[in-house]
């Protein structure tokens, strides 16, 4: 299945750039771009992509509020977002993920990661560039009520740990020798228990309760 995917960037350089990486995919098709956040929002709701990437900064309307226009909560029929941005800055990450982002990317990460980042979101995951995922992880408040959360089994807890360190589905599965669709089903768990949207919500709470110290890696 061909992934269908609309760039938002007021940068004519940037949207070439991200254009020629991704349609070096066999599975990924750009099939529109927009110069503006007015624009992209309209595209956006006509064309209906997979996955659409966002930058941060943009006239008429920034990305953020791109974001909430697309995905945000309230928004009937949501649709993937992921952020992408020269600025490693705390207040955009948050706006983002809060505004209902599917992931977050520095423009500096490299192309496997724009790939994987929008094979993510396709598939409904979430992913954020490494750098900022600990911190951001750290210091990100939970919504949730989770005084009444059920309590995870050690399996569960295995798997908001590995999410809490910044691992997609994949990388679980992999760590703690289980199938794909067991990971999913544990995250879909998990998700239901602590009354939490995603996966980045999952990784939040953990890092609030305690679940994960240290550094961890991602």
């Amino acid at each position: 299945m061909t992934i269908r995917v609309l760039i938002a960037d007021d940068q004519a350089l940037i949207r070439s750039g991200l254009r020629f990486i991704l349609e070096d995919q066999p599975d990924i098709e750009v099939i529109a771009e927009a110069a503006d956040g007015l624009t992209a929002i309209d595209v956006a709701r006509r064309l209906r992509p997979d996955v659409s990437l966002v930058d941060v900064r943009m006239p008429g309307a920034d990305g953020l509020e791109v974001t909430r226009a697309l995905a945000g909560p309230g928004v009937a029929d949501p649709l993937r977002v992921i952020v992408v941005t020269t600025f490693d800055i705390d207040e955009y990450v948050y706006g983002a993920l809060r505004g209902g982002a599917t992931g977050f990317l520095l423009k500096d990460a490299g192309p496997a990661l724009l790939v994987e980042a929008v094979r993510a979101a396709h598939a409904g995951d979430a992913l954020i560039s490494p750098s900022v995922t600990v911190r951001l992880l750290r210091r990100m408040a939970v919504p949730a009520a989770t005084g009444s959360a059920k309590p995870l089994t050690d399996r569960e807890t295995d798997v908001v740990r590995s999410i809490a360190r910044g691992r997609t589905n994949l990388e679980v599965a992999s760590e703690l020798f289980i199938s794909l669709s067991t990971v999913k089903s544990h995250v879909s768990g998990i998700q239901s228990k602590l009354g939490l949207r995603n996966r980045v919500e999952i990784a939040a709470w953990a890092w609030e309760h305690g679940v994960v110290t240290g550094s961890g890696g991602g």
